[in-house]
């Protein structure tokens, strides 16, 4: 018994380790790194903060697919999960990375870290919890790819990505079509 009491905690203590040291380096990064206050790539959109908001709605909504998907593959929804869920799970989930890479990016490179005085609590919110992002999927990652990980660390780690990343897109795509509703050009 006492040997493994160190292993049930050894997964999760590195994965929040981990975890911790990306979101500190992204959020020093984002803080240290002097912005460009210009996009690099608007992917066919009208202006940076049109695929910002496209790119962080759509991340919304796939974050909220896989919270579905996860109660419904856990069995928490007492329907029986398709054979194809679990596929559509972990693609779902790829894509919502993916989405959110270029909306990470941008806020990065080009506005930064913003804190300080005069800075709205909201953009400083948004910086923390976006910093948070990254370092909350290495936790998800070490969750569902260790053999030894004790059974709770799977849903505190993809509960804790889905709180970021909802966080995230709600202080910046929500924030922006409360404001000023849907950008108005077409993407293309």
């Amino acid at each position: 018994m006492v040997d493994t009491v160190p292993r049930k905690v050894a997964v999760p203590l590195v994965a929040f380790a981990a975890g911790s040291v990306v979101s500190l380096l992204i959020g020093v990064y984002g803080a240290q790194h002097e912005p460009t206050f210009r996009p690099i790539n608007t992917f066919g959109f009208g202006s940076m903060i049109q695929m910002k908001v496209w790119f962080a709605i759509g991340v919304g909504v796939l974050a909220v697919g896989q919270l579905i998907g996860a109660l419904w593959l856990y069995g928490r929804l007492k329907v029986p999960a398709p054979a194809w869920l679990g596929k559509a799970h972990r693609a779902s989930g790829t894509l919502a990375i993916l989405l959110s890479l270029p909306v990470a990016f941008h806020c990065l490179w080009s506005l930064g870290f913003q804190s300080g005085a005069n800075t709205p609590t909201r953009v400083v919110v948004h910086s923390i919890v976006g910093s948070a992002v990254y370092g909350a999927l290495v936790v998800k990652v070490v969750a569902v790819r260790s053999k030894t990980a004790p059974g709770w660390l799977l849903p505190i780690a993809g509960g804790l990505l889905f709180s970021v990343l909802i966080a995230v897109v709600l202080t910046s795509a929500g924030w922006y079509l409360g404001e000023f509703g849907l950008p108005k050009s077409s993407p293309y």
